[in-house]
């Protein structure tokens, strides 16, 4: 028997799981503590999905033992796994649309006497429970299927919440989420493990990870490469070198040296924008990635957004190749060209139903419309065109841009700004949402795109991207331009050196 540490709720030693001959589980070892956020992170099939579904009882495993509470256990199916007190929030909602809340809630375990569905306890029980998740506006009422995404999501936790849980695991639970709906998120997960319930967030998001974990669990391969890190202590290079065996300046590319000679694509000058951010100025050469490093809120999406005309500044000025384009102007902006790939990939972005060929050429429709509709065929033949450039897949022009992977997702929006003949291009948060292995191919597709002439400024939360891929970094705090630096000058603790300093001043 295994010997277990007092704080574990939850220890796994040597799990292992085998389907049709193929392992999926090879010897994987997790420890969870109660009140604690414990994230797993890997690459897409690494087994993280195997993981949780064997903690749910939902698979057998072949070998290796699972310890609950200081005893050994099987967890022949689901409902021996809520018995003990172990709930499950999976990535596909599984919420009843033509069901109220209420329903939804206590679904599989109705509260009755007699016989008799208990409706009004039912009511009673779901408000207290959504009140808890600070969603108590939510009518028991309401029917499930005319919610937003989040709120099914909160519905979900709810039920979870129904039995007397004691850990509940998170199946990338931010994936259909805004960032507001994200905090939100992050602060009802703050409210169970402070309660004692303990949380396993399983994610991709790097930043996520930074945000809302305690302790982190690598898989890879389907082994756990490491087990328990603290991740306050922990550097993204770390994380990375145990996801992919590579370390971190293995990831990215490496870069083709700006000519000294390159001319000035990009020039920012004292841009300003009340309260958000002030005198603002940088430049960027052919063949330049600059990054904008900084914190959430300090600015630096609203300056990207400033650059591409979709806010309008108070004062100063953009050009390109030494072209003033107007103040608030997207129409100006993209007509010099400037490209803008959102943060939020698909709101923003994407439109997410129809097929590629349509998001690819949707800002070039005038070049591609006959009598004021869109040309399918040349349409499609571009974009066959960026396909094979990009190696974007699945290869299907006609494939809805819903269907494809993070990383795919933002190759279309890349080939959109060079099917326009963009030179600038502005990337926010270019790898969220993407598997750390998929961030290597775009890593060097963005290097590909600078070698090729092209200007580029990038905007990520993981410091440590912005300096892999940077020639130059501008550092940012509440708005202001606190330093210019080669990337090659400074590190992950000097950015947040300066950070710290400058909010603070």
């Amino acid at each position: 028997m295994i010997k277990v540490d007092h704080e574990d709720l939850l220890s796994v030693r040597g799990v292992t799981k085998a389907f049709a001959g193929v392992r999926a589980l090879k010897g994987v070892d997790l420890d969870i503590r109660a009140g604690e956020v414990h994230c797993i992170l890997g690459q897409n099939g690494a087994g993280k999905s195997t993981l949780i579904k064997v903690l749910a009882g939902v698979h057998k495993p072949d070998d290796g033992e699972i310890v609950w509470r200081g005893e050994p256990i099987d967890l022949p199916d689901p409902e021996a796994a809520l018995g003990i007190g172990i709930a499950t929030m999976y990535q596909e909602l599984d919420v009843v649309d033509g069901l109220t809340v209420a329903e939804n809630i206590f679904l599989g375990h109705e509260l009755a006497r007699g016989g008799f569905t208990r409706r009004s306890q039912a009511h009673k029980q779901a408000k207290e429970l959504m009140r808890r998740l600070g969603h108590g506006s939510i009518s028991p009422n309401t029917e499930v299927g005319l919610l937003s995404a989040a709120n099914k999501q909160i519905v979900s936790m709810a039920r979870a919440l129904s039995h007397d849980i004691k850990l509940i695991i998170m199946d990338e639970p931010s994936a259909v989420l805004d960032n507001e709906e994200v905090k939100n998120l992050f602060h009802v997960v703050r409210e169970l493990t402070a309660a004692g319930i303990a949380v396993v967030y399983i994610t991709h998001r790097l930043e996520e990870i930074r945000q809302i974990g305690d302790r982190i669990t690598v898989i890879k391969d389907g082994r756990s490469t490491a087990n328990g890190l603290p991740v306050a202590e922990t550097p993204t290079s770390e994380f990375i070198r145990l996801m992919t065996g590579r370390e971190v300046a293995n990831v990215f590319p490496p870069a083709t040296p700006v000519r000294d000679d390159a001319p000035v694509m990009l020039e920012v000058e004292e841009l300003s924008l009340p309260g958000v951010f002030s005198d603002v100025s940088f430049s960027v050469r052919a063949g330049e990635i600059v990054g904008l490093a900084g914190l959430v809120g300090s600015g630096r999406t609203e300056i990207l957004e400033a650059v591409y005309g979709a806010r309008k500044p108070a004062g100063g000025s953009v050009r390109v190749a030494g072209r003033p384009i107007r103040r608030g102007s997207v129409v100006s902006a993209v007509e010099a060209g400037i490209g803008l790939s959102p943060e939020e990939r698909k709101s923003q972005g994407l439109v997410p139903e129809e097929p590629i060929f349509v998001n690819v050429t949707l800002s070039s429709m005038k070049r591609f419309a006959k009598a004021g509709f869109l040309d399918d065929r040349s349409a499609r033949k571009a974009t066959a065109a960026q396909i094979d450039a990009l190696e974007l897949r699945p290869s299907d022009p006609d494939r809805p841009a819903i269907t494809l992977s993070g990383g795919n997702q933002q190759k279309i929006l890349l080939a959109r700004w060079l099917v326009h003949g963009t030179r600038v291009l502005l990337l926010d948060e270019p790898t969220r949402g993407v598997d750390v292995g998929a961030r290597t191919e775009i890593y060097g597709l963005i290097r590909r795109l600078a070698a090729a002439g092209n200007a580029v400024v990038i905007v990520s939360s993981e410091i440590e991207e912005v300096l892999g891929l940077s020639d130059t970094v501008l550092v940012i705090a509440d708005g202001r331009v606190l330093s210019t630096v080669p990337a090659t000058e400074i590190d992950e603790h000097g950015v947040l050196d300066l950070v710290m300093k400058g909010t603070a001043a």
